[in-house]
């Protein structure tokens, strides 16, 4: 639900700015990248899917699986009792993915993620009007 009043808000600032589609889906895949940068410490490892016209949002996470107490990057890692709690019948050396919600990652970086968006329209805003004078 949250995803969809989020992607509804990203549809009223391509209206409203004149944004065309393509363009939204680079603003907006560059501000949820910086966000995952900012709260894992690097975004290689995760997919981002954004269709703005149907309101869907879905982040994944693939992480490897390794023995219990091995873990050495916990963003690229997933210990094997935890990632047989998403699936039971994984084993070590697999690849886990798993959808991350946006709740999950905080209050803070939700606003933050909120106020880069912002920025960047505006920012792209004004580089056309700057570009059409």
């Amino acid at each position: 639900m949250e995803n969809l009043a989020l992607i509804d808000s990203f549809s009223e600032f391509k209206d409203e700015k004149l944004i065309d589609r393509v363009t939204l889906m680079v603003i907006l895949e560059e501000v949820f990248r910086n966000t995952l940068k900012r709260k894992f410490g690097s975004d290689e490892n995760f997919d981002i899917i954004i269709n703005p016209d149907k309101g869907d949002l879905e982040i994944w996470r693939n992480r490897v699986v390794v023995k219990d107490g091995v873990v050495e990057d916990p963003n690229q890692e997933i210990e094997l009792t935890e990632a047989r709690k998403i699936e039971p019948d994984f084993e070590v050396g697999e690849d886990v993915s798993e959808e991350v919600k946006l709740i999950n990652l905080g209050r803070r970086s939700i606003q933050t993620l909120r106020q880069n968006l912002i920025s960047k329209i505006f920012e792209h805003d004004s580089t056309n009007t700057f570009q059409s004078i």
